[in-house]
């Protein structure tokens, strides 16, 4: 199995960033967000208690069903979507490679 995958993330300008991602570490979307300066702030630190890191899944990728505590962070947040999730709940791993997501506007943009 490959140690990395690559995902497109789209900033706020519309950039798209094709990322390599390792597979080996635990990580989630936030956390490969703030690595690369994408202006997610994952302000509660993956806990999905805040929605600073809401993303909107442009890839037809199944990922696994939302949490509760997911869904109830989402449905206090700004500009949610039905295509909306947190980036922390979104692992790396290699069942998302080629994953695209579009970073969600700051609620005070």
């Amino acid at each position: 199995m490959k140690d990395t995958i690559t995902v497109t993330i789209i900033d706020r300008a519309g950039q798209e960033h094709h990322i390599e991602a390792p597979t080996d570490m635990n990580l989630n979307m936030m956390e490969i967000c703030r690595m690369n300066d994408l202006g997610v702030e994952g302000t509660c630190g993956g806990m999905a208690l805040c929605a600073s890191c809401q993303v909107y899944l442009e890839s037809d990728h199944q990922l696994h069903e939302q949490s509760d505590a997911e869904l109830d962070m989402l449905d206090q947040a700004f500009f949610v979507k039905s295509n909306s999730r947190l980036g922390c709940q979104i692992k790396i791993t290699g069942d998302i490679e080629g994953l695209v997501v579009r970073v969600a506007p700051k609620h005070d943009d």
